[in-house]
């Protein structure tokens, strides 16, 4: 009798042939040991998947600070100035599976490039902006590039890196971020205090930084690609599929920004595209189920009928929980509400509470934009050494509920070591979960699925982090407006987001009505960290339905580096040497 790890591996190597066919660009399973020294070349092309994660993450953080700043610039009396985050968030979430499918069909290096260029004349566009509709455009164009890089880099390293290794190349890359997430912010503060036309040079900077990611992925990221023309090509790619959650995910995003903000939650204008959008999203899944030929996320991605029913077996056998692939998906939303919670709304408490600039939020927020990535980093790196996964996670979960716990106590006159000490503990927990989850999403699976399975990775985490955004702004708004003294909430018009037009108005305020409303803000936003506990606790339950199963030490030979081809030949020809030997 086999154990419970032997099973999953098992299944993980040989998939059975009543399931949807395991095929690579050979027809079988492509893998081979990873006994390639890593050279020059290796580091040379991972710099260039690093620098590219680099510009998509300072952009992401720094366009926030300045966002008052380039409304006002741009003459913007709607509150159309919320577009400028969602139209972004909305393009990368909904064309994150088409890259994956991409990458697949026509190779990692053509599709990385596409989208840095993207990314570039996303960014060219947004800093000529005219007024706010061409931003909102923009910043759209820029969205595609941007999510697809994000995609790409994931995929990328579980091309060039072992599973059983990766722990320390993703906290590299969680490193990465939180460097530019931690510069971003003051950047943006610092270009929207020079005056209404240096916020344009915060997409301008953009460009150069483009530029050096083109030149390195062009000259360095030599990997293999699939072989075939154009046309069988594009024949590969899941048109219909991609089309359908391109759809869904827009529509319920567009939901999800107007929901209470631009139209009250049961208006047919929220109602319709959410409903709408998400239903697609249940017909994307049965359709990939059952009617695509190339399904863009594989049926042995999130469970397949005989791993599914020996899983089954195997549970009622052991009484043992067993790595299930929608758990692991759903403590991705999990981490991705939660963790957007603090990203989107920590600097909202400290100019609203505190009354700080945009700059100095920015610099408040440094704890958690330092503390994140390197914890990233150790729980990568702790999986890479035990070679086990399920512990980090626990701990992860564990750590963040308590920091949430402790969040929940800050008010308005919490000292300097509360709210530092206090973002230092959610920052170590959330860090830790942004690693340890890659770990049972693609243990359980073989190499040649990566790219389908970290594509719906970062679909999902992309898209409950606009659920996590629409969470904690409709606890914000319905709780100022149940706390926050009448005639104050009477200065605003309806249709505004509460929060974000009261603040500028709270330094104006006379005594004691300016204690009153930064309390309001205090004991509003303790509401959103009290839900984040019940979510954080929700994912460490979850957590418990993951299996230990042994890491993968191999990478899919099809995409990986094209000069392991000379050592492989080196190799070859050493054997046949010799074998020759008298």
């Amino acid at each position: 009798m086999t154990t419970p790890s032997e099973d999953l591996q098992n299944n993980r190597q040989s998939p059975s042939t009543d399931d949807h066919d395991v095929q690579t660009l050979s027809g079988s399973t492509n893998a081979a040991k990873a006994t390639v020294p890593k050279t020059r070349a290796f580091y040379m092309s991972f710099l260039a998947i690093m620098v590219a994660t680099f510009l998509s993450a300072l952009d992401l953080t720094a366009v926030g600070t300045a966002l008052p700043t380039i409304a006002n610039a741009l003459n913007d009396t709607k509150g159309d100035y919320i577009w400028v985050g969602s139209a972004y968030a909305l393009s990368s979430t909904a064309f994150i599976p088409l890259s994956g499918s991409l990458a697949d069909a026509f190779g990692r290096r053509p599709i990385m490039l596409i989208c840095i260029a993207f990314f570039a004349i996303g960014s060219a566009l947004a800093g000529a902006s005219q007024n706010m509709n061409m931003l909102i455009a923009a910043r759209a164009v820029q969205g595609i590039g941007g999510g697809g890089i994000i995609n790409l880099a994931e995929i990328l390293t579980a091309d060039l890196v072992p599973l059983a290794e990766r722990g320390l190349y993703q906290g590299l890359l969680g490193l990465i971020w939180s460097f530019a997430s931690s510069i971003g912010p003051p950047i943006g503060g610092a270009l929207a205090n020079k005056g209404h036309k240096a916020w344009r040079w915060l997409f301008y900077l953009n460009l150069p930084l483009t530029g050096i990611a083109f030149v390195l992925v062009w000259t360095f990221l030599s990997v293999r690609h699939p072989e075939g023309t154009v046309r069988s090509k594009l024949a590969n790619v899941d048109w219909i599929g991609n089309a359908i959650v391109i759809v869904g995910s827009g529509l319920a995003i567009i939901g999800l920004t107007w929901g209470g903000i631009r139209y009250p939650w049961a208006s047919a204008e929220v109602l319709a595209p959410l409903i709408i959008g998400l239903s697609l999203l249940g017909v994307f899944g049965v359709y990939e189920a059952k009617w695509a030929s190339r399904p863009t996320i594989p049926l042995d991605v999130v469970g397949n009928r005989t791993s599914l029913s020996g899983h089954v077996l195997l549970f009622r056998r052991t009484k043992s929980a067993y790595t299930h692939p929608p758990s692991r998906l759903l403590t991705t939303a999990a981490h991705g509400i939660t963790s957007i919670s603090i990203i989107y709304y920590l600097p909202v408490f400290f100019q609203a509470c505190f009354g700080a600039s945009p700059i100095r939020s920015a610099v408040d927020f440094l704890p958690t934009a330092l503390i994140t990535a390197p914890f990233a980093f150790i729980a990568g790196l702790i999986v890479t050494i035990v070679k086990k996964y399920r512990a980090v996670n626990w701990i992860g979960w564990v750590i963040m509920i308590v920091g949430f716990g402790l969040m929940s106590l800050l008010r308005q006159d919490a000292s300097i070591g509360q709210w530092v000490g206090f973002q230092v503990v959610v920052a170590i927990g959330t860090g830790m979960i942004f690693a340890a989850p890659v770990f049972p999403l693609l243990a359980p699976l073989p190499n040649n699925r990566a790219a389908s399975a970290l594509a719906l990775f970062s679909f999902t985490r992309a898209f409950f982090q606009t659920f996590g955004i629409t969470i904690s702004s409709t606890i914000l708004q319905n709780m100022l407006e149940k706390k926050l003294p009448a005639d104050f909430v009477a200065q605003f018009p309806p249709g505004f987001e509460i929060a974000f037009a009261a603040i500028p108005a709270i330094k104006l305020l006379d005594e004691p009505l300016r204690t009153q409303v930064q309390a309001a803000f205090a004991e509003s936003m303790a509401v959103i960290w009290q839900t984040m506990i019940g979510i954080a606790g929700l994912g460490f339950l979850l957590s418990f339905l993951m299996a230990e199963v042994p890491l993968d030490t191999t990478v899919d030979e099809s995409y990986a580096l094209k000069e392991k081809e000379k050592f492989q030949d080196a190799e070859k020809l050493q054997k046949e040497i010799v074998t020759v030997k008298p």
